[in-house]
This record gives C-alpha cells, sequence and structure tokens, in this order.
C-alpha cells in the first residue's frame, strides 16, 4: 500500500515544502472546518489521548504537528514540567501561539517552529509524544518515527490520533463518500481551497491504519503497541512505548 501522497502531484516541491505551504494557505479557517467536518467529535479524541497519556505521569511532553494548538493545550492538564508544540508550518503556529496566550497557558507551553523528521532535541529528552492528524504528512514516516523514538525517554510514551478507514464494508461506503466528495466541497466553501481537503481526504485513505500502522511502529522499535479505534473506526488512537 502507497503511503504518502504530496497536495501536489504533478510539482516538483517535495511534500514537505507543498504541505507546509498547504497549511500556510488553510490555517484561518482550519479550526472552524475541523469542528465542522468532525461534527466536534475532535475534541472528544483529542481528550482520550490525553487521559491515555496522563496515565503515564509525563514531565516533559511533545507535541507534533502542534498546528493551531487544540492538543498541547489539552496537554497543559497533565502536571507535567515542561511542554512544547512542534510545527512544520509557520502560519499554523502562530494562531497557536495566539491561542496558548488566550488561554494564559504561555508560561507552560511553548510553540517552536520545526520539522518532525529533523527534530532539534538531544536524545531521550521527552517522557511523551504526542501527534495529532500528523503522521500521515510525513515526508519520511519511517525517518519521522525514528526522531520520535530517538528524543523518547527508556519507558517513554508515543500517542497517535490519525484518521482511519472503517472495517464496516457499508460504514465505509459512506466514509469514503463523505470523505472524497463532501469534505473537499466543505473545505472549498470556507477555506476557498477545495484541493488542500481533497490532499487531506486522500492521504487519510491510503494511509496505514489499525494492524498496519501497529506494525510500523514495531518496525521502527516500539513495543507494547495497541490501538483504539474511535468513533466508528473513522480515527484510531495509537499506544506504544519506547523500551
Amino acid at each position: 500500500m502507497k503511503q504518502s501522497i504530496k497536495p501536489d502531484q504533478n510539482k516538483a516541491e517535495t511534500k514537505k515544502t507543498q504541505v507546509t505551504h498547504m497549511f500556510d494557505g488553510i490555517s484561518k479557517s482550519y479550526d472552524i472546518l475541523n469542528r465542522i467536518i468532525t461534527l466536534g467529535i475532535d475534541v472528544l479524541w483529542r481528550k482520550r489521548v490525553v487521559n491515555l497519556l496522563k496515565k503515564e505521569q509525563p514531565k516533559s511532553l511533545l507535541d507534533i504537528a502542534t498546528g493551531t494548538g487544540d492538543l498541547v493545550i489539552e496537554l497543559a492538564k497533565i502536571d507535567a514540567e515542561k511542554i512544547i508544540g512542534l510545527d512544520i508550518s509557520p502560519g499554523m503556529l502562530e494562531i497557536g501561539k495566539q491561542k496558548v496566550v488566550n488561554k494564559k497557558l504561555d508560561h507552560r507551553i511553548e510553540m517552536q517552529l520545526g520539522d518532525s523528521e529533523a527534530l532539534k532535541f538531544k536524545n531521550e529528552t521527552f517522557d511523551g509524544v504526542t501527534i495529532a492528524f500528523g503522521v500521515r504528512n510525513f515526508e519520511n514516516l519511517n525517518l519521522g518515527l525514528q526522531e520520535i523514538f530517538r528524543v523518547l525517554k527508556p519507558n517513554g510514551t508515543l500517542v497517535v490520533l490519525e484518521t482511519a478507514v472503517p472495517k464496516n464494508h457499508l460504514l465505509r461506503g459512506f466514509y469514503s463518500f463523505y470523505t472524497q466528495k463532501i469534505m473537499p466541497f466543505i473545505g472549498k466553501l470556507f477555506s476557498k481551497d477545495r484541493s488542500a481537503y481533497q490532499y487531506l481526504s486522500d492521504s487519510a485513505a491510503i494511509f496505514p491504519c489499525g494492524d498496519d500502522f501497529n506494525n510500523i511502529l514495531r518496525k521502527n522499535g516500539f513495543i507494547e503497541v495497541e490501538d483504539f479505534p474511535q468513533t466508528l473506526g473513522v480515527s484510531s488512537i495509537y499506544f506504544a512505548k519506547k523500551p
């Protein structure tokens, strides 16, 4: 199965460059569109990510592909000494920074511009790493996971929230229609960029989910790998540990 596509296959630019420009372009409408497209259920999914991680009592946290900061703000509910949100898109990050300030969390959360596949942190820096709707945008999935593994402390925890394709055939048919037809239409309606939401739906459809992604995590050194399907299987939360 093909694991990665670019927003525009006809352009010579790397996927990383295209994804950065794409998210810069839709940053102002991203939050409202997320709420509309997921019917607000994405808020619940993020709370579940935090609840899973809270049990591990991490003191240092990194949220990769932090975007407009929804998950990193939720992570502030954990009693951690260090929380960093990192994203490659300046446009998304700027909105995230403002939300952190508005929530009066800027004394606890540091927002950084950075590349998830070339993390500028020392080995074994974090107790926990999270990613919400970001791994399918990696240019090199294995490299991104290896970087996460590197910066995690021994016994550190990775929790990933990502879209998935339902296993039920009827639900899969509805999911396909919704993501391929309705989602890009809504994207064009609100952000004037149908192609960005077409890419997001296409990348979700081809990304390895469930056992396929579990196996990729294991191949990159993670143990105690589990996945927890959410809301009829349209997304999944993945839990993994560094030995």
